[in-house]
């Protein structure tokens, strides 16, 4: 699937959901495939151990498989519905463990807490998407996809040069210059 854009990888994702939520195990998977990088990363960093952050992966894709029929892109972004899924499964996992063991201190479970966005923040997480996607389409399709590939999917520099069939140097200098357009784009935006 060639992603060139935010709006493009979006759209994608919103079809990909909306096909799991009729049953499709195939559009299942590829939703897994392209979202559960970046949901990993998410759930890492809130749970901050390897073992809790899959088991959080796992049951977001489970109340994905069961709740993908009620996802509605009129009412928000389809990363951003994946990311509140994962957000409420730590916050699960992380309550359980708070009553269970204490090993959370309270703390720990304040920041936690204030990760967690507000309406206001999702609201204004969605309205960043719509400048970011309009600063992407802004550069070059080879460099956007670059990009896009880079920080929505993670892929290293290495693997953008073999998927990408172009040589190590040049991925590095369309990175580097896409992210200061983009920088520069963001800021007027404001």
């Amino acid at each position: 699937m060639n992603m060139l854009t935010g709006e493009v990888m979006a759209e994608d994702l919103a079809q990909l959901i909306y096909k799991t939520g009729s049953g499709d195990q195939y559009a299942f998977e590829q939703l897994y495939k392209q979202s559960a990088p970046r949901l990993y990363r998410l759930a890492f960093l809130l749970m901050r151990r390897q073992d809790l952050a899959e088991d959080v992966l796992q049951e977001a894709f489970i109340s994905v498989w069961h709740a993908a029929a009620q996802f509605d892109a009129a009412k928000g972004e389809a990363n951003t519905w994946l990311n509140v899924i994962v957000r409420r499964r730590c916050v699960d996992i992380i309550r359980k463990r708070r009553n269970d063991t204490s090993s959370l201190d309270d703390m720990a479970w304040e920041q936690i807490e204030a990760e967690m966005p507000t309406p206001l923040e999702s609201m204004l997480v969605d309205s960043d998407t719509q400048r970011l996607q309009g600063c992407l389409a802004k550069l070059e399709p080879a460099q956007r996809e670059a990009v896009g590939l880079a920080f929505f999917y993670g892929f290293t520099h290495s693997e953008l040069a073999l998927k990408l069939n172009v040589p190590l140097g040049t991925i590095k200098a369309w990175i580097r210059r896409s992210l200061a357009r983009l920088g520069k784009c963001l800021d007027h935006e404001l």
